[in-house]
């Protein structure tokens, strides 16, 4: 975006109120699988769902401060996003020309991402949600046994600067989502869940479990690794956190 068009935004927005352009959606049709924090191969079941086709861009998040200068750069409160928020940004109103605007948003907290989902009547996705919409393949729903997908994740995982490439460049999937592995990692609602049990003698045992050393030993499969680096990211990260190869995208329950 050029400099006069990010002027006029920053005029308009604050006037007229902020539109999001309408964001595609697929449905997810629920399902039962097994997620890594479960036990004896128990499944839980996800119910039917909608999920953004894509991860939420620079310019959408820019559309976003724009009309809500609490969650700017220079005006956020640190509680709610540490010193990295928006980092790479040169100022409140433009991600500067050093970024795309079709490139994921990136260095946003939790609370940003939430408070942005909810100004479209939406929300994160839940990490059972986000975990079964990922475990499709461009064929298969459940992929967790396709050996050439798990091999893709984990080399996609491996590629540096991946939050330098545009949304959507990635595989679309069984759903018709694009972005699931390869591009950013994404924020989840309940994303440390999984280490807060309530009993501390059980959290020891779950923690365990989440990392390479440990219950990897006994992995049947590559998408187990790759789980695990997703679950020990969550587990280890605030929710003011903010970092450059962290985005989001939005989900909406269906109403039954």
């Amino acid at each position: 975006m050029n400099k006069i068009g990010i002027i006029l935004m920053a005029f308009l927005f604050p006037l007229f109120g902020w539109t999001q352009r309408p964001t595609e959606v697929k449905k997810i049709a629920g399902g039962y699988f097994v997620p890594l924090y479960g036990s004896n191969d128990k499944e839980v079941y996800v119910d039917d769902f909608l999920l953004d086709v894509f991860p939420v861009t620079q310019q959408q998040f820019l559309e976003f401060v724009t009309a809500h200068p609490n969650w700017r750069k220079s005006q956020v409160v640190r509680l709610f996003a540490d010193q990295n928020y928006l980092s790479t940004w040169p100022s409140d109103s433009s991600f500067g020309e050093l970024i795309e605007m079709q490139w994921p948003v990136t260095n946003v907290s939790w609370y940003a991402a939430k408070e942005y989902c909810a100004c479209q009547g939406k929300r994160l996705p839940a990490m059972d949600e986000w975990e079964y919409a990922a475990m499709a393949s461009a064929t298969e729903k459940n992929a967790q046994r396709d050996s050439v997908f798990n091999h893709m994740i984990i080399e996609g995982y491996e590629r540096p600067k991946t939050y330098k490439n545009e949304v959507g460049t990635t595989y679309k999937n069984f759903w018709g989502i694009y972005d699931m592995h390869g591009l950013v990692w994404e924020w989840v609602s309940d994303f440390n869940s999984v280490l807060i049990s309530g009993e501390s003698r059980q959290d020891v045992d779950v923690e365990r479990n989440l990392f390479c050393g440990s219950a990897s030993i006994n992995a049947s499969n590559l998408m187990d690794y790759a789980a695990f680096m997703r679950y020990a990211l969550r587990g280890s990260v605030k929710a003011n956190y903010s970092i450059q190869n962290l985005g989001f995208r939005c989900a909406k329950s269906i109403e039954k």
